[in-house]
């Protein structure tokens, strides 16, 4: 179905990148292009997308509008201007997207998203409108208390580490961000709080969020493998 109905996506890169030694980690380079481009080429090459939304702060909105004219992009290309928080940022870019039916919202700081990810996630969300891309934890878990005590060893078949792309329908998503009060870092979160259940499916271990100069180091080195 989703083959037939307008498709939007929205790269939200307006975070500060606290823990990056002031590398500002959206226009580092990865390989032969910037972290930025690496997200936005996929999306711009992907057959099911029709529209992006680049959000940025404030005072990079310029530099990525610069640097995204500059390439030919098949698909419409909008950059705004990103909020306060990173759902603030998140609605600022669907508000900016023309009329769709789907939207797929991912982390500028992953820019080694393949295309199989948009398009497991447009596909696995035709069941309740909500899906995330997420990857079981390798590591055991445990819950503490406020002491550093542990209180429960976590089962950990149970347990996935969710990624972005997360692809919602529009409506589904619009109320997500418009009834959320609390402050949250996963758009998936704010759909589960409307009683809708979100759909995991198989993300990449490849697919690395940019955190620290380590995570960079790791990026460059998986990129470099998938170069013949």
């Amino acid at each position: 179905m989703y083959k037939t109905q307008k498709v939007g996506a929205i790269i939200v890169a307006a975070g500060c990148g606290m823990r990056m030694d002031g590398i500002d980690k959206i226009f580092a380079p990865l390989g032969d292009m910037s972290v930025l481009e690496h997200s936005v080429t996929t999306f711009d090459t992907s057959p099911y997308v029709d529209f992006i939304t680049v959000v940025l702060r404030h005072d990079n909105t310029a530099r990525g509008e610069y640097l995204l004219r500059q390439k030919s992009l098949r698909k419409e290309l909008i950059i705004c201007q990103g909020g306060a928080r990173r759902q603030d940022s998140a609605l600022a870019g669907l508000n900016a997207l023309p009329p769709c039916r789907w939207v797929i919202v991912h982390d500028g700081a992953r820019p080694l998203l393949n295309q199989n990810l948009i398009a497991d996630g447009l596909e696995a969300s035709q069941e309740t409108g909500a899906a995330a891309a997420a990857v079981p934890l390798t590591d055991t878990v445990k819950r503490t208390d406020d002491n550093g005590y542990v209180n429960e060893t976590l089962p950990r078949k149970l347990l996935w580490a969710v990624q972005t792309p997360q692809v919602f329908r529009f409506d589904i998503i619009k109320a997500g961000y418009t009834q959320t009060v609390s402050d949250v870092t996963d758009d998936a979160a704010m759909v589960e709080a409307l009683g809708i259940k979100v759909k995991l499916y198989t993300g990449s271990y490849d697919n690395v969020k940019l955190t620290t100069p380590t995570d960079m180091a790791l990026a460059q080195s998986i990129l470099q493998q998938r170069r013949p």
